[in-house]
């Protein structure tokens, strides 16, 4: 009985002690797996996405630091750069837009969220203002980065909360020679600022993109990386469309098949609106409204892209649902895809978007003259600007018309990426022969300018007629069960 009893204490005082260190073990465990929340995906909330030693996925912080040094290196002395992120933009009074991060801030500083402001100057480097959130914002939105996140993660030199902000700035602004701002977004978040008003009207305040623009022109490694990534995305979206299509020849159900591919890539949103003009309404350059059925016997012009981690794609093709084109059809095509062949070949360091868009118009203007479509003196009702009022293309990065600083006549240098549109936009009201009218042709690829020539990042996407045309007939066959 005594042993007994004995062993029933000894087995009793292990459980108890088994239950102790079990809670033990599990607190342990539940501090382990708490993860510091920077508000936007790092390395230890996300390692799926972001490697040891990354900001943003595929940019690490040596990147970041490197652009702040090069940032600084190129400001007069004296000077000031102050970046505020973009704001959060309304739909109705309480629901918000999607956020999407202003493209300076974010290619300087990482963030990918509202309400903070970064300073950077040579005497100190980036300082940075950041959000304070109450514990009910925190349960009704989330956490966001706040002033342990800007040094954490950011790699600040010193973070404040945005309401200190109006007892440090003014004397900053005050001792600077020239202040530089994204004047988008700086100006309305501080203009407020009695000693930046001041430096308004002393004329102090100049545009950053002089020098961001610069900076982000020509991409890093790691920037083409991510770019290749959007583009090939948006390939294989637009492809996935373009086989759906022989089914479901509607611009909206279109619209949604191609942002439900790329999102199920990996893209975080669509580059912009998708542009699905079916027949006529492929002569609207940035037709948006993607709310009819295409007919039969026309045409789809599909202007789409996608954001990848802050790197954009643009592309465009134009294709008939219906699996043929119609002899009009076909011969303005293959003008618009000779014209769009040529001006990649002349893709290469030295030469100027510019150049490029001066050959377009010429080889389009013969084309169209040969067809009939572009008649009398250039300045008629029918001249070629009213057929195509577009430039060839644009340079392509963090925003889809990247780097808007930079002139189309500069000399192109290898890690600049450009698109390459040409097209033609006749509308039915147009005095053209009728077989023309009504038809709408974009074919748009992305080109990366490299040391010996270039690459065509969207090179994976079908654009040559009988290409297409093998495409659209398997999309059929998929369609009736016969492949």
């Amino acid at each position: 009985m005594y042993s007994a009893g004995r062993t029933l204490f000894g087995w009793r005082a292990q459980q108890r002690c088994g239950v102790a260190l079990l809670k033990r073990w599990r607190r342990g465990m539940h501090c382990a797996q708490t993860v510091f929340d920077a508000g936007q995906p790092t390395h230890s909330s996300h390692p799926e996405l972001l490697e040891k030693g990354q900001i943003t996925p595929g940019i690490t912080e040596l990147e970041y630091i490197s652009r702040r040094k090069k940032l600084l290196e190129m400001l007069p002395e004296g000077s000031l750069a102050i970046l505020a992120s973009a704001p959060v933009k309304l739909m109705t009074d309480v629901v918000p837009y999607p956020f999407r991060q202003e493209s300076d801030y974010l290619y300087i500083t990482g963030c990918q969220q509202p309400g903070g402001v970064a300073v950077l100057s040579k005497d100190f480097g980036l300082w940075m203002f950041m959000p304070e959130q109450s514990p009910q914002e925190v349960s009704w939105q989330g956490q966001v980065a706040g002033v342990d996140a800007a040094l954490d993660t950011f790699k600040a030199e010193k973070a404040f909360p945005i309401g200190k902000m109006r007892e440090i700035l003014p004397d900053m602004v005050d001792k600077a020679s020239m202040l530089f701002l994204n004047v988008g977004t700086s100006l309305p978040n501080c203009l407020n600022f009695d000693a930046l008003g001041k430096a308004s009207r002393d004329r102090r305040i100049k545009d950053l993109g002089k020098y961001t623009h610069e900076m982000r022109w020509i991409k890093s490694p790691s920037e083409l990386k991510l770019m290749k990534e959007s583009a090939s995305i948006a390939c294989q979206a637009i492809l996935q469309t373009m086989l759906f299509s022989t089914s479901s020849p509607h611009e909206g159900i279109l619209a949604a098949k191609v942002e439900y591919e790329c999102k199920l890539r990996g893209a975080q949103r669509m580059a912009f609106n998708p542009v699905v003009g079916g027949g006529e309404n492929g002569s609207v350059i940035h037709y948006s409204r993607n709310d009819k059925r295409i007919r039969d016997d026309d045409l789809v012009l599909m202007d789409v892209g996608c954001e990848l981690h802050g790197y954009l794609s643009d592309i465009t093709r134009t294709w008939p649902p219906c699996g043929g084109f119609s002899p009009s059809q076909e011969i303005l095509y293959e003008l618009i895809l000779e014209t769009n062949k040529e001006c990649i070949k002349l893709c290469k360091p030295g030469i100027s978007i510019q150049e490029i868009h001066n050959y377009s118009v010429q080889m389009l203007q013969k084309g169209l003259k040969e067809l009939g479509i572009l008649k009398g003196h250039p300045r008629s009702s029918n001249s070629y600007n009213q057929l195509n009022p577009t430039s060839i293309g644009h340079y392509l990065g963090m925003d889809i018309h990247d780097c808007s600083v930079i002139s189309n006549s500069r000399p192109l240098q290898p890690g600049v990426v450009i698109t390459i549109e040409p097209g033609v936009y006749i509308p039915s009201t147009l005095d053209v022969p009728d077989r023309f009218q009504g038809i709408g042709i974009r074919i748009e690829d992305e080109v990366l300018i490299t040391e010996t020539g270039h690459e065509v990042l969207t090179g994976s996407l079908p654009k040559e007629i009988q290409q297409i045309r093998s495409l659209l007939n398997y999309g059929q066959q998929l369609r009736y069960g016969s492949p």
